[in-house]
């Protein structure tokens, strides 16, 4: 059987604080009972003991007492009357026996009071009554017997029961209505965290919920917002990475389609002896040519996984930063020749780097090709410092720069700043750069890249000086 939580919240509410007051009442109605008999017994001892006291010390007569005692105590409807050593008594004149039982009698003997809350046996109707014995030189002569309707005490005992059960009528109304309305609000937040799952599930990862650290349901809907905002993050780059694949597939297929469709038709000329004798030395270069260019996209995506699941092995050494420097320019040279672009190297020649030769020298190749690639009748600079804890090596060039907005994509796995460009011998797969940055994050060093369109770019490239620990 399904029951909804709120009428569970509510219920638990009402039980508890039902079976409380319930408690909370007998309690209250024993204590009040017992009070009210309580102060009666000992109204009834306080006038027994001073009736006595009277009579003895009196040197007026024992009827005229009496009559003065019957007088006051009548008023609060209390009888009394003496009795003797054999417990006979007069009560209005009449001569009367009480009844003890053994275990009272004895307690009269031992000068002790009994006390009688609510007798309805002894007497013609319920009563309080208390029996005072009375000695002399240590001999019982009888006491006095002091009686009082309980009606009235129950009277009142009934009123305050009756003023007790208004009281936990209200208190049960008023708890029906914070019971219910707690009850809403909590059941309230958990649906919204259970419409919200509702619409995470159905692909909706824009939703949040009001969360606050005030209950273990805040704390809950705060953890729910972040598990969105999760989801919603790996939902995205899912996309982008998808994204990504298709651009890929399509680079690669268009990457691949030239340099095969190219090499097919020479080997078909060559074949055929479609192609003059004078040429066919041209047409073998341009086989060559296209032959690596494949080699060079099996290697650079080969070289990129190889660094994301780290399987690239660092071989750390201090490195003269000129000499390496100097190797890029005289490398890039004819290269930077055929743009009109002229590379400078600054740095002192006693700066060294702590780095992996090979690795180094693959990232300053990479950005550099890609300074070059991107210039024309520019300067690119190389230039080395050092600081406390780094050396700094910076490649800037005066190139036609990058939208600030496209920055951090360039460091994306084939992502190509100008994709307008169909054919290129460096970087042409969008894979450089994205290495580059692996690259610089496996010797813990940090890469930053500033630009603005038409004035050029900068990058950054940071390495510590000592080894990590």
């Amino acid at each position: 059987m399904k029951i909804k939580y709120f009428y569970q919240q509510f219920i638990s509410h009402i039980s508890t604080i039902i079976v409380a007051f319930l408690i909370l009442s007998l309690l209250f109605a024993h204590y009040v009972e017992s009070l009210v008999y309580n102060n009666k017994a000992e109204e009834l001892i306080t006038y027994g003991e001073n009736i006595l006291m009277d009579l003895e010390q009196s040197r007026i007569g024992s009827e005229q007492i009496l009559d003065e005692y019957e007088h006051v105590l009548a008023g609060r409807n209390i009888q009394f009357s003496l009795f003797d050593e054999n417990l006979k008594t007069s009560i209005g004149g009449h001569r009367a026996e009480i009844t003890l039982s053994k275990e009272e009698w004895n307690k009269i003997l031992k000068g002790d009071p009994i006390v009688v809350k609510n007798d309805i046996k002894r007497f013609d109707k319920a009563v309080t009554f208390v029996l005072l014995p009375y000695f002399q030189n240590g001999t019982f002569l009888g006491g006095i017997l002091l009686t009082s309707p309980i009606s009235g005490s129950r009277e009142m005992i009934t009123k305050i029961n009756q003023y007790l059960f208004y009281t936990v009528l209200i208190a049960l109304v008023v708890s029906l209505f914070l019971s219910w309305i707690l009850s809403k609000i909590h059941v309230n937040r958990i649906k919204r965290i259970q419409e919200a799952t509702s619409m995470v599930s159905a692909g909706d990862y824009s939703v949040n919920i009001p969360s606050s650290n005030f209950d273990e349901i805040g704390e809950l809907a705060e953890d729910f917002n972040k598990m969105v905002q999760k989801l919603k993050a790996s939902k995205e780059e899912i996309e982008s990475l998808e994204n990504r694949r298709r651009q890929f597939m399509a680079d690669v297929s268009h990457e691949l389609r030239t340099p095969l469709t190219t090499i097919s038709g020479v080997i078909e000329g060559l074949r055929n002896d479609m192609i003059p004798e004078e040429e066919k030395d041209r047409g073998l270069q341009l086989v060559s040519q296209e032959t690596k260019r494949l080699i060079r996209l099996v290697n650079e995506n080969l070289d990129y996984e190889k660094i994301r699941s780290n399987q690239v092995k660092l071989m750390k050494e201090d490195i003269q930063l000129i000499e390496v420097l100097e190797i890029i320019k005289d490398q890039l040279d004819i290269l930077a020749d055929e743009k009109n672009n002229r590379i400078i190297v600054e740095v002192d020649e006693d700066l060294f780097v702590y780095a992996d030769y090979d690795r180094l020298m693959q990232i300053l190749l990479n950005i550099t090709k890609n300074s070059i690639q991107f210039t024309e009748n520019g300067t690119i600079w190389l230039r080395g410092k050092a600081s406390d804890k780094e050396t700094i090596i910076e490649i800037e060039d005066t190139g036609i720069g990058i939208d600030p907005a496209e920055i951090e994509k360039i460091w994306h796995r084939f992502y190509k700043a100008d994709l307008s460009r169909t054919s290129n011998p460096y970087g042409e797969f969008g894979l450089g750069l994205s290495i580059v940055k692996q690259l610089v994050n496996l010797h813990n060093g940090k890469i930053e890249v500033t630009s603005e369109k038409g004035k050029g770019t900068k990058f950054v490239i940071r390495f510590p000086i000592f080894a990590e620990m």
